[in-house]
C-alpha cells in the first residue's frame, strides 16, 4: 500500500511545474540563466549566489551557494511572505495557483465548528453596544450587519495574560453563507479602542475562500473587497449603497472567488504583501471578464484615511461612486 502524498508535497509539486512563474512573482530581481533562475538570496536581493532550478530533474530546487542552505519552492515562498505557518504558506501557494481552498474535514469531537456556533450565538446584535462604539471612533458610520456582533466579555489568553474583555466579533461565512469562522476583536472596556494586550486580534476557525460579508442595499451594487473589516466598512461608510468582503488576510484577497454578477472594487492596503494580493485578485477579475478597479488609499489603508479626512474627502478622491 502507498502512503497517500500529503498537501504540502502536492503544491511542492504544482509549484514546480510553474517553477519560472514562481521566480518571477517572488524574486523580480533575479534573471534567467538556462536551467535556473539566478538571484542575490532567499530575501529577493540582486546578485549571483542564488540558484533555482526552472526546468528538468532540479526543477522546484534552490540552493544558495553562499550558505549552502537549500530548500523547494514553498521554502521559498515562506519567506518571502513571511509566513508564520505552513497552513499560512499553503494558503499564498494555493492563491498564486489558483487552486481551491481544501475540503472541509468531516466533523470530530475535537472540530471548532461546535465551538464557533456557540461562541456567536453568546453574542447579541451590534448595535448600541461598545462594538459599535469602537467603530464609530475609527470613523465608521454603516456597521449595523447580521455579520458583526458584540460580546461583553470574552474570554482572552496570550503568553503574559489571561482574562476577559468586551469583543467586537465578525462571522466569517463561505460564499454559500455557512459560518466558516469568528473574528474576534478585543475592547478596551473603558474607552473605544482595542484591548491593551499581546494580540487584541484574532480568527477561528477556517477562514481561506471565506470573508465577513456586509450585504448590499441592492443586489447591483458594486462588491468592494478588502483586508480588513475597518478597511471595507470604511468605504461602505463613504459610498453606503456598496456591499463589502473582508477577507481578512492578503491570501485570502489573493484567492477571493468573486461573483461573476458584481463589478469588484479592491480596496488595496498600502504594503508590497497587499500590493501583490489586490494585483493577483485584479488579475483573476480580468480573465474572468469581471468589471474590477483597485483603490488606492493615501494611508496604509482606508480606515486611517477614513479617520484622517472623513468619508466626504475618501468619496472625492476616488471619483464617482461604487453603487448603481
Amino acid at each position: 500500500m502507498h502512503a497517500q502524498p500529503s498537501p504540502a508535497s502536492e503544491i511542492a509539486a504544482a509549484l514546480a511545474t510553474q517553477a519560472e512563474a514562481v521566480c518571477r512573482h517572488y524574486l523580480p530581481a533575479g534573471q534567467r540563466q538556462g536551467r535556473y533562475w539566478i538571484v542575490g538570496d532567499i530575501h529577493g536581493a540582486p546578485g549571483r549566489s542564488l540558484f533555482v532550478g526552472i526546468r528538468g530533474p532540479r526543477s522546484g530546487k534552490w540552493t544558495d551557494g553562499a550558505t549552502g542552505d537549500h530548500g523547494d519552492l514553498l521554502d521559498l515562498i515562506k519567506h518571502r511572505t513571511r509566513s508564520e505557518s505552513l497552513r499560512e504558506t499553503l494558503a499564498e501557494a494555493r492563491s498564486f495557483l489558483a487552486l481551491p481552498a481544501p475540503p472541509t474535514p468531516a466533523p470530530s469531537p475535537r472540530d471548532p465548528s461546535a465551538t464557533i456556533e456557540r461562541l456567536w450565538r453568546a453574542c447579541r446584535p451590534i448595535a448600541g453596544t461598545h462594538g459599535e462604539a469602537y467603530l464609530h471612533a475609527r470613523g465608521i458610520r454603516r456597521c449595523r450587519f447580521p455579520s458583526l456582533r458584540f460580546h461583553p466579555n470574552l474570554y482572552y489568553r496570550d503568553d503574559n495574560f489571561t482574562g476577559a474583555f468586551p469583543a467586537l466579533v465578525a462571522a466569517v461565512t463561505d460564499a454559500r453563507g455557512k459560518l466558516t469562522g469568528l473574528h474576534r476583536t478585543w475592547l478596551d472596556p473603558e474607552v473605544p479602542a482595542k484591548a491593551p494586550v499581546q494580540t487584541p486580534r484574532k480568527a477561528l476557525g477556517n477562514l481561506f475562500g471565506s470573508a465577513v460579508r456586509f450585504p448590499p442595499r441592492s443586489s447591483r451594487s458594486t462588491l468592494v473587497v478588502g483586508e480588513g473589516i475597518e478597511s471595507v466598512l470604511s468605504i461602505i461608510t463613504a459610498y453606503p449603497g456598496a456591499a463589502g468582503a473582508a477577507a481578512l488576510s492578503t491570501a485570502g484577497v489573493g484567492s477571493f472567488s468573486p461573483p461573476a454578477s458584481r463589478r469588484i472594487a479592491i480596496a488595496r492596503d498600502n504594503d508590497r504583501h497587499g500590493i501583490e494580493a489586490a494585483d493577483r485578485l485584479a488579475e483573476r477579475c480580468e480573465k474572468s471578464g469581471i468589471v474590477c478597479r483597485v483603490l488606492i488609499p493615501r494611508g496604509n489603508d482606508f480606515n486611517d484615511d477614513l479617520f484622517a479626512y472623513g468619508p466626504r474627502s475618501v468619496r472625492y478622491r476616488l471619483g464617482s461612486p461604487y453603487t448603481a
